[in-house]
């Protein structure tokens, strides 16, 4: 049952030759009204909607609304309104086939728009599991308004939205019909659609001469969703629409604004921490060519210029010296600050009596660490602010296009209804763009210098200034059976709780210290998340000791699943070994109650050809459930040439759910094993007097098309509801090659990156 129905009315339909039988959902003309049916922002954007609330559509000449999701035009293209942030996910493409699918729309007359920020297009359901995930100790102020949050993450793209755009979908085909039936004076239920006709036998309209009309009309009562496989869009390998401005390079992302009497401008913001700006060289910076302003501001300094590399420049020159309270972190004070968070934790998750499971057991242990990683996007955090008589215009990539308008106009004091953010196509987010700090900095500098702005971060900026993968330790413990499963699992997670600090940061205007102070000692759902492992043991217990590790951590691709996978992966496997038994046989043992992960793993094992994980065969395994989506990942790895890993081959096999669009489903999950696997062999981060480095692209030893293993992924074809793909390869890539590693060397990698124990 999708959960964002109130009254659990809309069950998702089959579609294709293996759909399977399923209810159709009605949505009745008392559901559109009272909102039980159907989600609150659509009944204000179907029955209110333009006469009392405004959706923010930009209607063209011969265009017409028929909803707050759908436009279709008098020459009959339709154009759908996508509330998601593209971020090379593929969702232009998903939500506009979700639509286009349940309209009947021709797929060639198909076009998106971005969705302008408004609780219309409210993320509910990321919203709704970010709660969860503070649910201890969360301010409760802050529950009820994050319902209108509007943002992309937490593989939520398909999830949260496929039954809203069903519905807009549906609703929009049921005002065609009716149009269409009004002219041959027919009930508009014989009517379907589907070609971009309107059909009644072999009478047929062209959606577009019936736009106007349609937009017109109230909207029906008892609408349905399509059933059958005939004429569908959704299921199909689709081409992306926006493959073509990629390749062609016409795409415009933050940085390719360009503006009249528009300025470049650079900026640095000092160490982490509580970083004060303590003097700069004006006059130095102010000598590069080029250069035309110099800011100053409490916690940074700004350049800005003719061009972006003189802007830089200047502020080399500037050699701006800050001073930060208490001490800075390093990597001896991240150590010693996971050390001590073992001295005090909190239960946050349990299953039957752990201590007497314990009491008198032969019990095996084993204790693993995760560094702190970057994002290393290939975009670095951009913005580009215009001021004038007509209020403020935003142009940048972000994850959370209302919260970005509001943390324009808490920089310049005005209300945040005159802020419009031009969400722009991203060049890499994995978490780093809920962040909207880079915002307000550029509205500050436009506000000032009187003319639009464009602020970039250098790559060493981006460094220093990232909101990293947390830092975590974890102390594990297991009871076997006789049959040599794990019967027995306690596991003790020291990592930060990094979600109040991302929730403090963007939503309570925090600083990065603030926000620190505020995560300090608390304990959240957030982190232990892939801890409470897919399999049946029968006793667990699972604390989260929170860690002050003094450094800004955030979200991250595949937020805390990927340090917790890897340490129950790993250690499922040693615990394999040490009885004796192949790592194969002891998942599968475990997944009585997890069939979908277990067809993945016998698929896996099976058409990957494993050799049970004996020495010398250079093969780990290792499984996630997550988002509502399974997956099952075979690694072939060995220790090549100067001692770096070599990663040889990734076969993975993935369950999730009904597939809107398989193309784009199978490469968020390859995206994902290689963004999992550069984490893994690729150079840690390094902290010295709160300075990270490393601070060029290429010393993050990120893998090249030549260091890329053979990747094959085996989708399997089910009837489920839509889970998550974005973030389902990250977390069972690097303990399956840490698993191959041993199967490779004998030696145990317990660390990520992947490091020899020594």
């Amino acid at each position: 049952m999708h959960e964002l129905r109130g009254r659990g009315l809309f069950t998702p339909a089959g579609f294709g030759p293996n759909a399977t039988a399923m209810r159709v959902p009605v949505l009745t003309r008392r559901d559109l009204l009272i909102g039980g049916g159907i989600g609150a922002g659509l009944v204000v954007g179907y029955v209110l909607w333009p006469r009392s609330y405004a959706p923010g559509l930009n209607i063209a000449p011969g265009e017409h609304a028929l909803n707050g999701f759908v436009k279709v035009g008098e020459d009959g293209h339709v154009t759908v309104v996508v509330p998601q942030v593209e971020l090379g996910n593929g969702v232009l493409t998903t939500h506009a086939q979700i639509v286009a699918d349940e309209l009947g729309a021709d797929w060639r007359t198909i076009a998106v728009e971005a969705a302008r920020a408004g609780p219309l297009y409210a993320n509910g359901l990321l919203m709704r599991e970010w709660d969860e995930g503070l649910r201890r100790g969360a301010p409760a102020r802050l529950i009820d308004p994050r319902r209108d949050v509007m943002a992309t993450g937490g593989s939520t793209s398909v999830r949260g939205f496929e039954a809203l755009l069903r519905d807009a979908g549906a609703a929009a085909r049921a005002l065609l019909c009716a149009a269409a039936a009004s002219r041959w004076d027919a009930d508009w239920r014989a009517c379907e659609t589907h070609d971009g006709f309107v059909w009644r036998g072999d009478d047929r309209m062209r959606f577009g001469p019936l736009a106007a009309q349609a937009a017109a009309l109230k909207l029906p009562a008892d609408i349905s969703w399509r059933t059958g496989s005939a004429n569908r869009l959704s299921g199909r390998e689709l081409a992306r629409l926006d493959l073509p401005s990629k390749v062609d390079g016409s795409v415009n992302y933050a940085g390719d604004i360009r503006l009249p009497d528009m300025v470049y401008a650079a900026i640095s913001e000092g160490p982490v921490g509580d970083a004060r700006l303590k003097s700069i060289d004006r006059k130095a910076a102010e000598r590069v060519t080029g250069v035309t302003d110099v800011v100053e501001s409490e916690r940074w300094v700004a350049v800005a210029a003719t061009n972006w590399w003189a802007a830089n420049e200047g502020l080399r020159a500037a050699r701006p010296r800050f001073v930060v309270a208490g001490k800075p972190a390093s990597d001896r004070s991240i150590q010693q600050a996971l050390d001590a968070a073992f001295d005090k934790g909190e239960r946050l998750s349990v299953l039957g009596d752990i201590g007497g499971a314990f009491a008198g057991a032969n019990v095996l242990t084993q204790n693993y660490r995760v560094g702190l990683a970057p994002h290393a996007a290939i975009e670095t955090a951009t913005a580009t602010v215009q001021i004038d008589a007509n209020g403020v215009q935003v142009w940048t990539a972000t994850q959370v296009p209302g919260l970005a308008a509001q943390a324009a106009a808490r920089a310049l004091g005005v209300d945040a209804s005159r802020v419009v953010v031009h969400p722009m196509m991203v060049g890499g987010a994995f978490g780093a763009r809920y962040e909207t700090d880079i915002i307000g900095h550029a509205a500050t500098l436009a506000d000032r210098l009187k003319r639009p702005v464009q602020l970039v971060r250098s790559r060493s900026e981006e460094m220093r200034r990232d909101s990293f993968r947390p830092a975590a330790a974890a102390r594990l413990a297991a009871r076997t059976t006789a049959e040599g499963r794990i019967g027995a699992l306690f596991a003790q997670i020291a990592t930060p709780a990094t979600l109040h600090e991302l929730d403090a940061r963007i939503l309570t205007r925090a600083t990065a210290a603030e926000a620190l102070a505020r995560a300090r000692g608390v304990a959240e759902p957030a982190a232990i998340l892939g801890a409470a492992t897919p399999y049946d043991i029968q006793v667990h217990a699972i604390d989260h000791h929170p860690a002050a590790l003094g450094v800004p951590t955030g979200d991250w691709r595949g937020r805390a699943y990927g340090a917790n996978c890897f340490f129950t992966e790993c250690f499922v496997d040693e615990v394999a070994h040490m009885t004796g038994s192949d790592p194969f046989s002891v998942r599968m043992s475990m997944l009585g109650q997890n069939p979908r992960l277990a067809q993945c793993l016998t698929k896996v094992a099976e058409t990957g050809g494993w050799q049970g994980g004996v020495q010398g065969s250079n093969q780990g395994l290792a499984v996630c459930s997550m988002a509502g989506s399974h997956i099952a990942v075979l690694a072939e790895a060995r220790i090549g040439d100067a001692g770096r890993v070599q990663v040889d081959r990734l076969f993975a096999v993935a369950d999730v759910g009904r597939m809107i669009n398989v193309g784009i489903v199978r490469a968020q999950i390859i995206g994902g094993l290689v963004f999992g696997m550069s984490a893994a062999t690729g150079a840690r981060v390094s902290l010295h007097r709160g300075l990270a480095g490393p601070e060029r692209y290429g010393d993050l030893w990120l893998p090249r098309m030549a260091d890329c293993p053979q990747i094959e992924v085996e989708m399997i074809v089910s009837g489920e509801d839509p889970g998550g793909a974005g973030e389902l390869g990250v977390p069972p890539v690097a303990p399956a090659i840490a698993n191959a590693l041993f199967a490779a060397t004998g030696v145990r990698f317990r660390q990520l990156p992947l490091i020899q124990d020594v």
